[in-house]
């Protein structure tokens, strides 16, 4: 387990430029050394915010987008389109601009694919199986960064506190009755977060602030705080803004400007 590293960033808007460019040179360093990198996109303000900086950077013609996988940590079950999924989001602030085979954008599927949720995590699951290779001694193949939010209450993913999503030993589950609107979802569960080799938790806005401290205490459990324990296999870092931080002792994390 990695130890976790903490960046602040004066205001949401650095925060996402700032994750964007490390976003870029890690696509890149791991393509120039001949891996086809695997990415976990995550939705929600700050993270769309990253894509669309990702989108707006010069820097993006350096990646190669032909050779790259990109798949999403968690998706709402609404039917494709729906302004609601992540999918939806992602597309409008990056991926509809880059020149993406859809193959390589691997969707969680709707009601509009699939009659339940279970089905919908079940073949997605059986889809990131495909790609695994022995040497990633795990269900899914090893993520190159896996990018999550944080919710005022400590979820990440739709890993909510107390849920049995966070009891279940498969790659992708089902998740019924969140305590977030809407109440069906399909998320990576935490063995699937825990096998990438960087977790990258962002957070903007002072309502946030809660989450983050409980998340970096090292007392909290992950049953009660779910941010407390995504870990990547090599790196944990967390990617805030000043507002998110401010729950945090002043000496705590590496102010960036």
């Amino acid at each position: 387990m990695s130890r976790v590293e903490i960046f602040r960033h004066q205001g949401a808007k650095s925060l996402a430029d700032a994750v964007a460019a490390q976003f870029i040179t890690t696509i890149v360093d791991t393509q120039s050394a001949g891996v086809r990198p695997h990415i976990v996109l995550t939705g929600g303000g700050i993270g769309t915010a990253v894509l669309a900086s990702i989108g707006a950077s010069s820097g993006r013609s350096s990646v190669d987008w032909e050779q790259i996988e990109i798949w999403w940590g968690d998706e709402r079950y609404l039917p494709s389109g729906d302004p609601e999924r992540n999918e939806t989001s992602a597309r409008a602030a990056l991926l509809d601009q880059v020149l993406i085979p859809a193959k390589n954008v691997h969707v969680i599927g709707g009601p509009d694919t699939y009659a339940d949720a279970q089905s919908s995590a079940l073949a997605y699951a059986n889809d990131l199986a495909r790609y695994r290779r022995p040497e990633d001694h795990a269900l899914v193949p090893s993520f190159e960064v896996v990018l999550l939010g944080i919710g005022p209450d400590a979820h990440v993913a739709s890993l909510f506190p107390e849920q049995p999503a966070l009891h279940d030993d498969r790659a992708v589950t089902a998740v019924h009755g969140a305590p977030k609107p809407p109440p069906t979802r399909i998320t990576m569960t935490l063995s699937t977060i825990c096998a990438a080799r960087e977790v990258w938790v962002l957070a903007s806005g002072a309502e946030k602030a809660a989450a983050v401290r409980l998340a970096l205490d090292p007392a909290a459990g992950a049953l009660q705080v779910p941010a407390a324990g995504v870990h990547g296999r090599e790196r944990t870092l967390f990617l805030i803004d000043e507002q998110a931080a401010m729950k945090l002792p002043p000496n705590l994390g590496r102010l960036t400007t």
